[in-house]
């Protein structure tokens, strides 16, 4: 009869998150392969295309003006609050904030900075590449356009490309670059194909953009996706280079924490074959220990040993009283070798009235 325990969903979640962590092996970093490459040429050609239709004032401004007149937020008002929040799925703080949280707990729970980096990365060139185009062609928005028809470019504006589209494919877009399987790859590449759609549409609908900021805001996240592994020999020095400083920044707090050598009890020797004989000092009761070291740091050693010697001899000397000077003719000798000399009679000065009033007393008086 079987008795295995049987764990609810819960229990298995939390008995997976107590396993020891560690860094899997299996993972493939994605490699620029020739289907890649096609895509990102057809990417990039879909993006000048749209920048040359707006500049030359073509059928996708006029396009443009139609939908900003047909007022998308006044033909489906009751879907403004909730498109509202929808938007903020591609507003670059909250959602950085929310896929750094989750790709730096995988990061600490495998034992790699690559989620991370990666996402850094990913990031700079969005701020670099959208930024660019955003400062330099300097479209207005349909709220603040002048002129019916115009595109609207070079007037001190920042919509074009969307940034909300571009992050938004980025920002979901890494969690399915980084995926470790392919099945769960493909779901998050649909899932955030979707949430980019949905927030480039929301902006059409809620007027802060143009259609054709947001298919450059498409094809510009897209084409920083499909660029991503020219930049993973980036990614592995950067990772190697920070577990090398966290190492080295390691040992030098281990060295720090560690206790003097004590050498009080042992005096070093140093032998003529270059080896260290260590003997204990007076009192200690231990038997020397030879230890074969290196000459140079036999040498080192003398030298420090005579040095500290130097000094010990110079520190008794100046801290020793000053020895009595005798005359050259009289030789001076130690206390054991003098002549034994005992005194005759009282060390004390002779008193002559004393001695007088004792004579006088000890006398026998004659009566008559």
């Amino acid at each position: 009869m079987r008795t295995d325990q049987i764990l609810t969903r819960l229990e298995r979640v939390f008995a997976r998150l107590d396993r020891e962590p560690e860094r899997p092996a299996h993972l493939q970093t994605p490699q620029m392969s020739r289907h890649r490459v096609v895509l990102l040429g057809s990417t990039l050609a879909f993006y000048l295309a749209i920048v040359v239709a707006v500049l030359t004032t073509s059928w996708l401004v006029r396009l443009d003006w139609q939908i900003m007149f047909f007022r998308p937020y006044e033909q489906w008002p009751q879907l403004h609050a909730f498109l509202d929040y929808l938007v903020v799925l591609g507003q670059r703080g909250p959602t950085a904030v929310m896929v750094a949280a989750w790709l730096g707990w995988r990061s600490w729970r495998q034992h790699t900075l690559r989620p991370l980096i990666t996402l850094a990365v990913a990031l700079l060139l969005l701020n670099v590449t959208v930024g660019a185009v955003k400062l330099g062609l300097g479209r207005l928005g349909p709220h603040y356009a002048t002129e019916i028809g115009s595109a609207e470019l070079f007037a001190g504006g920042d919509i074009f490309p969307s940034g909300h589209t571009a992050n938004a494919v980025v920002t979901w877009g890494i969690l399915a670059y980084l995926a470790s399987t392919g099945v769960t790859r493909r779901v998050l590449s649909i899932v955030s194909a979707v949430v980019s759609l949905s927030v480039g549409a929301t902006t059409v609908y809620l007027g802060t953009h143009w259609v054709s900021d947001v298919l450059l805001g498409w094809s510009a996240g897209l084409l920083i996706m499909l660029a991503l592994p020219w930049f993973e020999p980036l990614i592995a020095r950067t990772e190697a280079y920070v577990f090398d400083r966290r190492e080295l920044l390691r040992r030098r707090a281990e060295t720090g924490r560690m206790p003097a050598p004590v050498v009080s009890a042992l005096t070093p020797l140093l032998s003529a074959g270059g080896k260290w004989q260590l003997r204990p000092a007076a009192g200690t009761g231990g038997e020397p220990v030879p230890q074969p070291v290196p000459a140079n740091v036999a040498a080192t050693a003398a030298t420090s040993a005579a040095a500290t010697t130097v000094a010990a001899v110079v520190a008794v000397h100046s801290s020793a009283p000053r020895a009595t000077v005798h005359p050259a003719g009289r030789p001076h000798v130690i206390r054991s070798e003098r002549t034994p000399v005992t005194p005759a009679g009282s060390r004390r000065p002779p008193h002559t009235d004393r001695a007088a009033a004792r004579g006088a007393a000890a006398r026998p008086v004659a009566g008559g």
